[in-house]
């Protein structure tokens, strides 16, 4: 099995720097999964911010939906999926049936030859959210978070741009 990594933490915790050098530590050039879609101005410069941050050792797909498809397709050189919770708000704003996709995501890992090294945010730390769709959100990331974590090799939890491991 390929050794997963599952680096999470709240936003702006440092968990993208950390699972960047993480995966250039296990290989270059390496690729860059990126699960967000530009919906407006402020998602588009945070996408760029990342971007920049980013050097040539690092081929980028822009995949919002099919992980497992980037990832079979991929699986040459150490992978960064960032992230899952974008990737979940993704399919449930979609309509998908996410629990399925986080299944055949799960279901693929013990195939893949290279490292993958997830991103998430943990998002059940806060208040219970006032709306259906948070909570729904808020209860599938959590769920997302421990199926990959349990599957994981090892998981980080990231605070005030400090790992600390946890698995």
């Amino acid at each position: 099995m390929a050794r997963i990594l599952l680096v999470t933490g709240g936003a702006r915790s440092g968990k993208s720097t950390h699972a960047e050098a993480r995966t250039l530590a296990l290989g270059r050039p390496a690729h860059y999964i990126a699960t967000a879609e530009i919906w407006d101005e402020e998602m588009a410069a945070r996408i760029a911010v990342h971007q920049a941050r980013r050097g040539p050792e690092w081929t980028t797909h822009a995949e919002p939906l099919d992980l497992v498809g980037v990832l079979r397709a991929t699986d040459d050189a150490p992978r960064l999926v960032d992230c899952l919770t974008l990737w979940l708000t993704n399919l449930m704003l979609g309509a998908q049936d996410w629990e399925a996709a986080a299944k055949a995501l799960l279901a693929s890992l013990p195939d893949l030859a290279a490292p993958v090294v997830f991103v998430s945010n943990e998002v059940g730390l806060g208040i219970v959210p006032d709306n259906r769709l948070a909570r729904d959100f808020r209860d599938a990331a959590g769920f997302l978070n421990q199926w990959v974590a349990a599957a994981a090799d090892e998981v980080i939890f990231t605070v005030a741009g400090l790992p600390m491991k946890v698995k």
